[in-house]
């Protein structure tokens, strides 16, 4: 056994605990845990930190990751009641509705097997992706989709929008939800035929 696959073996085996203890804990996104589990069944694949997309009321008290706070945070379509509420309540900073897409990492054994899930993201018509990191025995593939919304809802204790308008805000993420999570499972279906 060569160094590199014993390297990759190595990191492989811990993504995959990362991922089963979440699982177990209850802290794992749950929608996009099938495809994990599915990636990780191959031989020359694992993945690491993944998102299947989400719906945020991101509070930002500064500049840089520190000062980011997630107010709220739904891995699935939701209700304008439920946003309103958690908009109206006591936050910090600036607060920020936003719609994010999936966020796929996937490690592969090699530039060859990388260059496999570049082929199936085009596929599976994902716009987004590329080898993001080049080690031996740890080549990272990123893949992103391209349903995005992000505005500034409430600066201090003022809600800057209106009702209607956030009605609409909130519609129009619950599409891009929708959307999102179709092409999550496109890209499952070309994995399970194209993955080995």
């Amino acid at each position: 056994m060569s160094e590199k696959t014993t390297r990759f073996d190595m990191v492989k085996a811990r993504h995959k605990r990362r991922l089963d203890d979440a699982i177990k804990n209850g802290e794992a996104d749950e929608l996009i845990c099938g495809l994990c589990k599915l990636i990780n069944s191959k031989k020359n694949f694992f993945t690491s930190s993944s998102c299947s997309g989400r719906i945020i009321l991101l509070g930002i008290k500064g500049t840089g990751k520190k000062n980011a706070y997630f107010h709220r945070k739904w891995h699935s379509k939701v209700n304008f009641a439920e946003v309103w509420s958690a908009l109206s309540e006591k936050t910090k900073g600036t607060i920020w509705f936003k719609m994010e897409s999936f966020i796929i990492h996937i490690g592969a054994l090699n530039k060859n097997d990388a260059l496999k899930v570049l082929e199936i993201k085009n596929k599976a018509g994902i716009k987004r992706g590329g080898i993001i990191s080049m080690k031996p025995g740890k080549i990272i593939v990123e893949l992103i989709g391209t349903e995005d919304i992000a505005i500034p809802v409430k600066v201090g204790s003022k809600i800057i929008v209106s009702e209607s308008f956030m009605h609409e805000a909130v519609n129009q993420a619950n599409k891009k939800m929708e959307e999102n999570l179709k092409r999550l499972k496109v890209f499952e279906s070309a994995v399970k035929g194209g993955l080995k």
